[in-house]
This record gives structure tokens, sequence and C-alpha cells, in this order.
């Protein structure tokens, strides 16, 4: 596995995708993988970060990809489909994109552009729906004393589609081992473990304390990924509070 990143650091390939596309492809020559983890996030929006960028980013990522003769793997997140609920209550990746945020819209649009683009050029892509990961969420990550949720009026508490650190780590390299296979893997992936989790249920698993707050009208119940097409590729458990805590932790302490 090579690395890079636009900032020099141990183990790492320096290259910048948006100021240096050559370079990019240079570092990706002999690869037959290239993952897309950059992306603008909602907290780098705040500081002035174009949430632009985010299709510019994964159309580099696919330029680097044609260059080399690699498949693209690019990250998308939960958030394109905003307040849908899916069928059966599940967010199945065929369903209709309907993002409520403008981190959202951005992603859905990154989307766009990089199927547009590959339906142009033939390149190989998969775009991973990304769920909360276990400690870069709103709960485990966002923990603080005196630490809030929204409560529901049927007394539950925002339930997510959940991922481990540590299992998305597995779950990629599957993925990269799928390909390496020859095994054909499709545009859209729901990246998640089965089942979905409730982060009051992952609060109390981990021992950090909440209350409750009344959920304003615009907080969203369930987000719940549909993830057959993941596991028909890769073994993944379902998700548990306590699992996803052990995952949490056991990556804290390799960090």
């Amino acid at each position: 596995v090579l690395w890079g990143a636009r900032e020099p650091g141990p183990g790492l390939t320096r290259c910048d995708p948006l100021g240096d596309p050559a370079g990019l492809a240079r570092a990706a020559g002999g690869a037959r993988a290239l993952l897309c983890l950059a992306g603008i996030t909602p907290a780098a929006a705040a500081r002035g970060a174009d949430f632009g960028d985010d299709a510019r980013l994964a159309l580099a990522a696919l330029g680097a990809a044609e260059t080399v003769g690699a498949h693209a793997f690019v990250c998308s997140s939960a958030a394109v489909y905003g307040r849908a609920s899916g069928t059966g209550g599940l967010l199945r990746e065929d369903d209709a994109l309907t993002p409520a945020a403008p981190y959202g819209e951005a992603k859905a649009a990154m989307e766009a552009a990089v199927l547009e683009r590959a339906a142009r050029t033939g390149q190989g892509v998969t775009i991973l729906r990304i769920g909360n990961v276990a400690g870069a969420d709103a709960a485990l990550g966002g923990w603080r004393p005196g630490f809030t949720l929204d409560a529901f009026p049927d007394g539950t508490t925002p339930a997510r589609s959940y991922i481990g650190p540590g299992m998305l780590a597995s779950v990629l390299g599957a993925l990269m081992g799928a390909l390496m296979e020859a095994r054909d893997l499709p545009q859209v992936l729901n990246i998640a473990q089965p089942g979905a989790v409730e982060m009051g249920a992952l609060l109390t698993a981990a021992g950090l304390p909440w209350a409750t707050r009344p959920a304003p009208e615009t907080a969203i119940a369930r987000v719940a990924f549909e993830t057959g097409r993941l596991t028909a590729l890769v073994p993944v458990p379902p998700a548990t509070p306590q699992g996803l805590v052990a995952d949490w932790r056991a990556d804290q302490a390799i960090g």
C-alpha cells in the first residue's frame, strides 16, 4: 500500500491531486487500485473550503486511475440519502438521492460527475457510501462532558448505520482483494455493518454519560443502509454497540 498526502510525513508520498495531477498519476504508477479518501468536511467548509472540491478531487483520482489503468474507489456518504427512509426502512444504492444539507448535496454532485465520466471513458470506479464510523461520528467522536442527544417522542435517540474503524479498514482491504481476484465490483456500494445502532446505546456501551433534549423537527431519526451488495462481496458482522466500542477502543490504542 502506498499512501499519499499533500503534506510530507513518515511513510507518505507527497502529491497534490488538484495542483499536480501528473504527480498523482506518477505516484499511482503500477497500482491496480486507487483509493481517494480526500474530501471537504462541513468543518472545513465552515473555515472557507469549497464543497466543489469534492467533485474535483474525485475526478482527479479518476484521471490518475485512467492514466495508470487502475480501478478507482471514491468516498461518498450516507448524507446523499438525506431524509429518505428507503424501502422497508433500508436505504439501497439505487434509491433516488435526496440530500438535505450542503455536505450531502456536494457528495451527490460528486457522485453524478464521477458516474458521468466513467460512462464516457469506461473507467472502472466504485463509489463508497460510508455510514457513521465509530469514533469519527457525532456521538463517540463528539462526546464531551454534559453531552446531549436528540430524543424523539418514542424515547429513542438517532439510529444510524455504523462501522468500526478497524472493520472499515478490513472491508477496504477485502474489496481490493476482490478486485485482484477479478471479481466484478458495483459502481455504488453502501459501506456499513448490517443493522442500525442508536447513538444513546453506543454512548452507554462506552460508559460515557449523556442526557437528552427534544429532537427538533429537522432531526433525522434513522439512517439504515441495505448492505446486501457489500456482504455478497465481504463477510461483515452485524453492528452492535459493544462491538463498535471495542473496535473504536482498539483503534485508539493503535493510534
